[in-house]
């Protein structure tokens, strides 16, 4: 039977209203990552001898590094590996404790009762709403942003309160702007820098005044790090748990996926406040039983070596050069991002004397359709599109043509900004 068929039977009426109750399933919208996707598709079938250039790739182009890949199967292969992990071992524990102290300088994690692995950042931002979140409670989100946790707050009952992240503001969230009885009431607020999409970092400055604000409102803080070690032209990682005080109102999540080339993988770990740390793992506990042991253990000799994520720093850097210089010849505002591999560039108005943009998303149509260059809008709070330099281009001379493909394509329209 087809799914429309078993639309008529009592399974239609069973689905929960966190997922739309008997609706489920009938919505007619189509989202923005399925509207590039059809866009991509009739873009190859209208142009089958011209490459696609996507920039909208949001994952690393490369393998994870040869000798971590080597300890995954040496370790693989040893039987006392082969059982649950539950809520990790010690030794992958030790090693994010080690790494978070020599990459992010900071001090005084303890590997026992405040770091736990998870399988990836993901499912980490998706159990913490049950750690906290009753009805009614709030969860503040930034947007534009990665919505799992507020997508879980709702499936719990509670809220979401959207802060809007703005060039006039540097990408951060104006937390004096939040209302009065939003602050009360929340219970979680949501923070990612380096930030995906915008680029933008974070500061001391900042972070101790979210502290601040947070032991005010007696709010957590869980600050979404997996670009943390991306950063670029002497910018050092910066972690959230190095500004004082930080441990006191909330925990870090870091993963392996963007750092070291491990997206498939699913490792990364969560550390800070132990009593934050503690809960979720009694709530880590009952959704899963851990990641495989010699993944922990390929992850934990990864960490032992950041000099693999400098190399990959480098060669961001390096595109990220390219394309900011590429698009500010054809007349786009492009800053180089501190930190993170994606670009975040203002969308035009229009053409001169053509077709108009109403919203990026009718920019980010208009590249894949008629310049087979593929980007992800973002509309939430102005009209930008974004770019990821980990396009598909092994090698530097590889990177330059992709680049100056780009330029080619986008020199003989004037765009009106």
């Amino acid at each position: 039977m087809s799914v429309e068929q078993y639309q008529n039977t009592y399974i239609q009426e069973s689905f929960a209203k966190r997922i739309g109750g008997s609706d489920y399933g009938k919505d007619t919208n189509i989202y923005k990552f399925e509207k590039i996707k059809r866009a991509k598709a009739a873009a190859r079938q209208a142009h089958p001898d011209v490459e696609l250039i996507d920039m909208g790739v949001g994952e690393p182009d490369e393998m994870a590094d040869a000798q971590i890949v080597a300890k995954l199967a040496e370790e693989a292969a040893k039987p006392e590996n082969r059982g649950y992990a539950d809520n990790g071992i010690p030794a992958f524990k030790e090693a994010a404790a080690r790494y978070l102290k020599n990459v992010f300088n900071v001090d005084g994690i303890d590997s026992v009762t405040e770091v736990l692995h998870t399988i990836g950042a993901k499912p980490a931002l998706a159990m913490l709403p049950a750690v906290f979140i009753n009805p009614g409670d709030v969860t503040i989100m930034t947007v534009p942003g990665y919505p799992v946790m507020g997508t879980h707050t709702k499936y719990y009952g509670g809220e979401v309160y959207n802060v809007k992240l703005t060039k006039e503001n540097n990408f951060l969230p104006d937390l004096d702007a939040i209302p009065e009885d939003i602050a009360r009431r929340a219970k979680l607020l949501y923070l990612n820098y380096p930030n995906n999409p915008t680029g933008a970092a974070a500061t001391v400055e900042f972070f101790a005044k979210v502290i601040e604000w947070a032991k005010k409102y007696e709010v957590i803080v869980v600050h979404d790090a997996p670009y943390a070690a991306l950063t670029y032209d002497g910018a050092k990682p910066f972690s959230f748990l190095s500004v004082p005080g930080a441990k006191d109102v909330g925990v870090e999540l870091h993963s392996l996926s963007k750092s070291y080339n491990m997206t498939g993988w699913r490792i990364g770990f969560i550390a800070g406040n132990p009593l934050i740390v503690k809960a979720f793992g009694d709530v880590k506990d009952n959704s899963d039983s851990g990641q495989f042991i010699a993944i922990q253990k390929a992850a934990a000799y990864g960490l032992e070596h950041p000099e693999i994520t400098e190399a990959i720093s480098a060669k961001y850097s390096r595109r990220h050069d390219l394309l900011v210089a590429a698009l500010n010849e054809i007349g786009f505002r492009a800053e180089k991002p501190k930190g993170s591999f994606f670009l975040y560039v203002e969308a035009p108005k229009g053409i001169k004397g053509g077709q108009r943009f109403e919203t990026a998303e009718d920019f980010s149509q208009y590249l894949i359709r008629e310049k087979m260059i593929s980007t992800v809008p973002w509309d939430d709070a102005g009209h930008f599109i974004r770019l990821s330099v980990t396009f598909n281009a092994p090698g530097e001379a590889e990177e330059r043509r992709v680049i100056g493909e780009i330029k080619r394509r986008l020199t003989d329209v004037e765009f009106e900004f």
